[in-house]
């Protein structure tokens, strides 16, 4: 059995769809599990859709995720150019090895596989309202090659004088007529298709001398040794076409398997997750924050607050089940389980409130001592310098609250700075005489008391003396609350007084008086 090798392929037309990171990530899975080697390929022949700092922003959303490459990437981020031991088929961007296209494309046409086409874009465009007017759709294909300009109507001499002569030309496979191209896919079983309802593609163009996906994807599969082909199934029409040019250039029995992954779908599951959708319902589709050449920002998982492994562990569950309850995975883990018998077909629904879920979850299994050290840029940007130590207490009584790190300054920032405000509507609802009045009487108590510090003992203490009264308890504690924190809602009085100090709490209690009275 020749060793496991996949290989992820990206275009650099733009940042990498969470979709994209799926397919890198299952591909890596595969790839470990077997123990094999996960390589990265760009394919960068689309020169007109090529989009600057999209290949480094496809590296960089890769290695966020800790889905690291064994071949094509250098220690640097940087793609592999000069062939080594380790990267030993570079170079991997396909714009640096446009050389080697060409051969096999006029392989193809030596081969009766292929031939030349001198179609100008306007000849074809005719060819398109000709047929648009009689109600039909112009394919170029078996029947209507036969009627155009190119090497299979044209004489040899006149081929050899375009070929020479001019620089529009491209080169297209012929699909045969009538054969049933019979397939196999890992995920969604045998395939049947007639090469009749296929069109005649075109393989390399003589215009910028570089292949289409088609031809390139197929020779470097090839070269590279890739035993399996694990892509979007926005490639599935293709199958064909790519099984037909495995068996023109005789390469059938070193061909990979395919398997072609179900979409990643709408919230409400009807059609293909897209930025809009996003946009629309404010959640991220990218996994790091895009600035395209506008200057038009959109938001990514990284700068939203997700942990890496929690983004990787939502991508991993759409699509694939474990077959057993555990929804969280480490990625060694996921290693473990990964099973392409275990990808569905169906498109996959995203959720946008699961993928919150995942991130409280991953948070939730952080130290208290990991949280305080990503909390404490959290509170510089805000202003605040505050002891370690006293962050670290407040990290532990609030962690359970919060999805995301960034929700420890909204969840608690009464806790490093006195309110200077009060909330109209709590101010209207609970700050009436006969509440506050009985209130102060309680942060008195709270003043003077002088048993054991620790939450639990003053809470009782305070319970104990407002129900002793026959107090109404909530009114009188969201007045003190209103004070602490400038609303009614917040943590409990003993937490907050706790951590705040006396001193502190006095402070607040003068200030509300002055405010308010």
């Amino acid at each position: 059995m020749p060793k496991t090798r996949v290989r992820f392929a990206p275009s650099p037309t733009g940042p990498l769809h969470m979709g994209g990171v799926r397919t890198a990530l299952y591909n890596y899975l595969y790839a470990k599990q077997k123990g094999g080697d996960f390589i990265i390929r760009i394919e960068d022949t689309d020169s007109h859709r090529f989009v600057p700092g999209a290949e480094e922003y496809i590296i960089e959303a890769l290695n966020w995720c800790g889905i690291i490459p064994d071949e094509g990437i250098d220690e640097n981020g940087k793609v592999v150019e000069v062939a080594s031991e380790k990267h030993p088929h570079a170079p991997y961007r396909q714009s640096q090895r446009k050389p080697i296209y060409r051969q096999y494309a006029e392989q193809l046409v030596e081969g009766g596989y292929a031939y030349y086409a001198f179609d100008t874009p306007e000849e074809l465009d005719a060819q398109r309202k000709e047929a648009e007017a009689k109600g039909q759709t112009f394919v170029y294909n078996f029947e209507t090659r036969k009627h155009l300009r190119n090497s299979l109507t044209l004489s040899k001499e006149e081929t050899a004088k375009l070929l020479e002569e001019t620089s529009g030309w491209t080169i297209r496979f012929k699909m045969p007529e009538d054969t049933v191209v019979k397939m196999d896919d890992l995920i969604r079983g045998h395939i049947e298709v007639n090469s009749s309802t296929l069109d005649d593609k075109v393989l390399w163009k003589r215009a910028d001398e570089l292949p289409t996906y088609h031809l390139a994807n197929i020779v470097d599969d090839h070269l590279m040794q890739i035993t399996e082909v694990i892509r979007g199934e926005e490639w599935l029409p293709s199958l064909p076409l790519h099984y037909l040019l495995y068996q023109a250039f005789g390469w059938q029995d070193t061909m990979p398997r395919f398997a072609h992954l179900s979409l990643l779908l709408k919230p409400d599951g009807k059609g293909k997750l897209s930025k809009r959708d996003g946009d629309k319902l404010g959640f991220p589709v990218f996994p790091l924050r895009w600035v395209n050449a506008e200057g038009e920002v959109t938001r990514g998982y990284r700068e939203d607050g997700y942990f890496p492994e929690a983004f990787v562990n939502l991508l991993a569950m759409l699509g694939w089940n474990p077959g057993t309850e555990q929804e969280l995975f480490t990625m060694d883990e996921l290693v473990q389980a990964f099973s392409l018998d275990r990808v569905v077909k169906s498109g996959a629904r995203f959720n946008p409130d699961k993928a919150k879920w995942f991130n409280r979850e991953y948070l939730r299994k952080k130290s208290d001592e990991e949280l305080t050290k990503l909390f404490m840029p959290v509170l510089a940007d805000h202003g605040i310098q505050a002891e370690e130590s006293y962050v670290l207490k407040v990290v532990s009584l609030i962690k359970e609250r919060a999805t995301f790190v960034a929700d420890f300054w909204d969840i608690a920032w009464y806790l490093f700075k006195a309110p200077t405000e009060y909330n109209e509507k709590d101010v209207a609802k609970f700050w009436k005489e006969e509440n506050y009045s009985l209130a102060l009487q309680v942060a008195d108590l709270i003043e003077n008391y002088d048993g054991e510090w620790t939450k639990d003992a003053l809470e009782k203490t305070i319970e104990e003396y407002i129900r002793g009264n026959e107090w109404p308890m909530g009114k009188v504690m969201n007045c003190i609350r209103l004070a602490l924190v400038g609303q009614s809602s917040g943590l409990g009085i003993a937490d907050i007084v706790i951590l705040i100090g006396k001193d502190e709490f006095k402070q607040r209690i003068e200030r509300i008086k002055k405010t308010l009275l």
